[in-house]
């Protein structure tokens, strides 16, 4: 069973424990040389609700947030501070790693490649963290401040609400099952950067789940709302992992090869003399194959799988 930190519990000790502890400090701008100070303490000192402090802990930590009531204005300046640290560190990082990794000569098609799924996947989870910034934690705001006008709905935003995670998944079963050049550092370095920062999307994303956004939907189930006409791009769902790829028959390699050609389903339909319904189901039972859901990630493949020549096709 997973420990649960609790107030008596001595900072040095938790960090000495889980090294995931450390983004918990940081992002509560809280400086090193705390000496023996425990929770409390720590928390008394740099005027922090306690309760948030500690069910942010657990989360990040592997546990959970079960009990805890946070605060939402401490809680909001964590999520953004840790905002701040994935757009401006976690992801460049790993863009930096990746390029220098991947740009070796005899890949030079599918490195590119790899690189703009990375920049679209950024483009991505920096258009749903604008969103929290600029339109979900004003509205917090103003429901503590008890107007409920913002045009939103937290229960919409809960309904979906998810982790980043999926497409750094993807990309690092691309590289772990389909990509055939030697294991080298870089790489291995990229994808422990990649691992980390879904591990920290994840936690991330429990946090709002399990802490924020309950708090907020009491609270502004409490206030007269007026309409609700926000509309938000729905994040990227979660997908079940399949055990192992199985091996695809030529109807499939001939949808992959013109997927990455850049035909729509209609299209390849019409190419192959096959109905849209026919083409739509391939597509799906491709998606769950091979855990590739992307059109860009499908094309990296068949570049890998050597199903497509880099030569004959667009960059996009």
């Amino acid at each position: 069973m997973k420990k649960r930190y609790r107030a008596s519990d001595r900072v040095r000790d938790i960090a000495e424990d889980n090294i995931d502890f450390l983004l918990v400090l940081n992002r509560f701008r809280i400086p090193f040389g705390f000496g023996d100070s425990n929770v409390a303490d720590l928390c008394r000192e740099h005027d922090i609700d306690p309760d948030t402090f500690l069910g942010v802990t657990n989360i990040v930590t592997g546990g959970d947030g079960i009990g805890y009531d946070a605060d939402l204005p401490t809680l909001i300046g964590y999520l953004r501070q840790a905002h701040s640290y994935i757009l401006e560190f976690r992801l460049p990082d790993i863009r930096r790693t990746l390029v220098e990794a991947v740009h070796q000569p005899e890949l030079d098609s599918v490195a590119v490649r790899i690189v703009k799924f990375f920049d679209d996947y950024i483009s991505e989870v920096r258009h749903h963290i604008e969103y929290e910034n600029d339109v979900v934690f004003p509205h917090i705001q103003n429901l503590l401040e008890g107007k409920n006008d913002s045009g939103i709905s937290i229960s919409e935003f809960a309904d979906d609400h998810d982790s980043a995670v999926t497409q750094l998944q993807e990309l690092k079963d691309i590289f772990m099952q389909h990509y055939s050049l030697p294991n080298t550092r870089l790489l291995n370095r990229a994808l422990f950067y990649i691992t980390a920062c879904g591990d920290d999307l994840l936690s991330h994303c429990r946090i709002e789940n399990e802490l924020l956004l309950p708090a907020a939907m009491e609270l502004e189930q409490r206030l007269p709302s007026g309409k609700h006409e926000g509309q938000r791009q729905k994040a990227v769902a979660k997908r079940d992992m399949p055990d192992a790829v199985e091996k695809l028959s030529d109807r499939e390699k001939d949808i992959i090869r013109l997927v990455a050609h850049g035909l729509s389903n209609k299209e390849i339909a019409d190419r192959l003399c096959l109905s849209f319904h026919t083409i739509t189901t391939y597509r799906k039972n491709l998606a769950a194959k091979l855990n590739i859901h992307s059109t860009a990630a499908l094309t990296i493949y068949a570049i890998l799988q050597k199903i497509v020549d880099p030569k004959e096709i667009d960059l996009k």
